[in-house]
Parts: C-alpha cells; structure tokens; sequence
C-alpha cells in the first residue's frame, strides 16, 4: 500500500476526527484536534494514501526537552501494514531534530497490539496510572522512548 507521512493540515481533520470515533471510546473533538496543528509546541503527522485518504496519525507535545505523545491511530483496515510504526519512526526523527530527549505516552494496559508496537520502537514501561481510561475503566501504562 502506497502512502506517504506528512504534516497534518486543516483539511486534514474531518477525517481525523472520524478515526478518533473509530479508535477510541471518547475521541477527541474537532476543536482539540485543530488544537494539535503543527507549531512551536506540537508536531502533528499524518499517513496519507495516494487518493488523500488520511490511514493514521501521531500527534506529539513538547516543552523543553521532554515530548509528550497524546495521540496514536491507525484505520482499523489500515491495520498491520507498518503504518503505525512508520509513524513512530517519523515522530521519533522530528523529536531528535528538535533536540528531546525523551517521548512517552499512555496506553491501555490491555491495548497489547499497542503495546508491542510500541516497545518494537524502543519504548518501555516506566509505570502505570491507575484507572486513568474510562469505557472501559482501566490502567495506562506509561511508556517512555530515551532518545538521547
């Protein structure tokens, strides 16, 4: 499957949104998302197919050196052909570039797809949030990628 990783434009988000309905039991709106768009504090990226199909996202905060992932998706058809990794590679790129030196993020403690996708790209468990998803109640475990 052809596609490409780009930065996340405005036109981007009516189908971003639509993910999130896909992904996650609460989404994110469309105001939070825009929230997201690329600038001095956000990196915001997209896996876009030829035709401008938007197949997943990654979107990072940071603050100094410290970057925060908020949000992994990937279409639930997109699925299991690199995509999400790809992404993570391209995040873990620009994340060097801007000189952090970590990411971490949350992910559901029985998310275990997730979670190997993440510990493949170098991430490991660094704690757990207690109850911190709802729809279903249930742990995060904190991941963090050491990038220097």
């Amino acid at each position: 499957m052809y596609y490409s990783i780009c930065d996340v434009a405005p036109g981007h988000i009516s189908q971003i949104e639509q993910l999130e309905r896909q992904c996650f039991s609460c989404p994110w709106t469309e105001e939070q998302l825009r929230s997201q768009l690329k600038d001095p504090q956000h990196e915001f990226i997209a896996a876009v197919d030829a035709g401008g199909n938007v197949l997943g996202y990654v979107g990072l905060m940071y603050v100094l050196d410290e970057g925060y992932i908020s949000n992994v998706a990937v279409a639930p058809d997109a699925r299991r052909q690199g995509i999400g990794g790809r992404l993570i590679e391209e995040l873990a790129v620009r994340a060097k570039s801007l000189g952090l030196t970590f990411m971490t993020l949350e992910v559901r403690a029985g998310n275990t797809p997730a979670v190997c996708l993440y510990s493949g790209h170098g991430f490991t468990p660094v704690g757990r949030r207690k109850n911190y998803y709802d729809c279903p109640r249930e742990d995060a475990v904190l991941m963090t990628c050491y990038l220097k």
